[in-house]
């Protein structure tokens, strides 16, 4: 199979990934923090050193800062619900992912408002517009990095100078472009950022991260065991504790890790040149698809290396089917939990096909890709 899926979730995943997985599983899978004895302190001894690869990977000074979640839809939950309360004022874009537009829009019942800023045709966000939906009661700005749908990248820096000025909390959705973009957090002032273990981080699903700024309190989602404090009835204050109860996915976070060194040995430069010269490959093919209609950007350097197609009129769906059952080639069609970004686009109603590449995608496989495409439109 040829897989341009990789929005989704990344596959495959870096051999390291499956052997250190299986190795802490069948060798020292205990409960970290929960007992004394070597299994256990094993166990914690590599979330910690995950925790650590992580801080490295966005420059943050304090690895415990660094919260571990199941996927980067908890970790945005835990950000947004732990900020506001009621009376205060979230603003977000109209290309968000449903993890960031559902946990807000939820919020309204509780009296907490919000303005879903208009994007572009082209998913392009207008910080000045962005900057005029602030009111006297804006608590929290959310933004993604890039676009899952189009991959049409948001200009972060700009927006957390603007949250930053106007002493607004600013929280990063970086689910497309943690692990291949260099988001350095001493540059790019986010409060809190979210992103997922699975995709550019090379690491398993059920795996997320958090990072929550240095002195902010977020509200607690969820109370229960943290192997710290135990003989106290209420949640401990101490980070990570705070928001990690229960069980850890040891062996998830052991590949996670991983992934994270992988991207350290490739270096995080290669990934992204290979990802962006891919895409701006394949988005110069596909002009020579008849009915190809193109979305977001056309400069691959303005976007991540997820390309949105339809073919005429023809059912996304449709398109899809044909390219895994035809030419065994994976890609994803419909509304990718985005509607208000297909709305943006135009492609509501008709959803569309989304090729996201990945490290591991070649030359080889976009023409291959390309040629199904043509067999496609001419047969339709």
């Amino acid at each position: 199979m040829i897989y341009l899926d990789n929005a989704a979730t990344t596959f495959p995943k870096p051999e390291t990934v499956y052997d250190a997985m299986m190795d802490c599983m069948k060798n020292y899978c205990a409960n970290p923090g929960r007992a004394g004895h070597k299994l256990a302190m094993k166990a914690a001894r590599e979330i910690y050193d995950t925790r650590e690869n992580i801080a490295k990977l966005f420059n943050i000074d304090n690895p415990m800062n660094i919260v571990f979640t199941n996927n980067a839809t908890e970790s945005l939950n835990l950000a947004i619900k732990g900020v506001v309360n009621a009376g205060d004022h979230i603003i977000t874009t109209s290309m968000e992912h449903n993890s960031v537009i559902r946990p807000i829009k939820a919020l309204e019942k509780l009296g907490i408002e919000n303005t879903i800023v208009q994007c572009d045709k082209d998913g392009f966000l207008n910080v000045k517009d962005l900057e005029e939906a602030i009111r006297s009661n804006t608590k929290l700005i959310v933004t993604t990095h890039a676009s899952n749908v189009c991959g049409t990248l948001v200009d972060i820096k700009s927006v957390s100078e603007i949250a930053k000025s106007h002493n607004i909390l600013y929280l990063l959705d970086a689910s497309q472009t943690a692990g291949v973009y260099n988001i350095d957090l001493k540059e790019i002032s986010a409060d809190m950022l979210a992103a997922p273990g699975h995709k550019g981080l090379l690491g398993p699903q059920g795996t997320g991260i958090l990072y929550i700024r240095e002195g902010l309190n977020l509200n607690i989602l969820k109370e229960g065991g943290t192997g710290s404090k135990s003989e106290d009835l209420f949640q401990p204050e101490i980070l990570p504790d705070k928001y990690e109860s229960g069980t850890h996915n040891t062996p998830g976070i052991v590949g996670l890790n991983e992934g994270v060194k992988f991207i350290f040995k490739e270096g995080i430069n290669k990934i992204k040149e290979h990802e962006e010269e891919l895409c701006r490959y394949m988005l110069e093919r596909l002009e020579e698809i008849p009915n190809i209609k193109i979305y977001g950007p056309k400069d691959a350097t303005k976007r991540a290396a997820v390309i949105t197609i339809n073919i005429g009129n023809m059912d996304s769906g449709e398109i899809t089917f044909l390219l895994d059952s035809e030419y065994d080639i994976a890609t994803r069609s419909g509304i990718h939990c985005a509607p208000l970004a297909h709305k943006t686009l135009g492609t509501l109603e008709q959803g569309a096909v989304r090729f996201s590449i990945g490290y591991f995608n070649t030359k080889e496989e976009i023409d291959k890709a390309i040629e199904a495409l043509k067999e496609i439109s001419k047969n339709n």
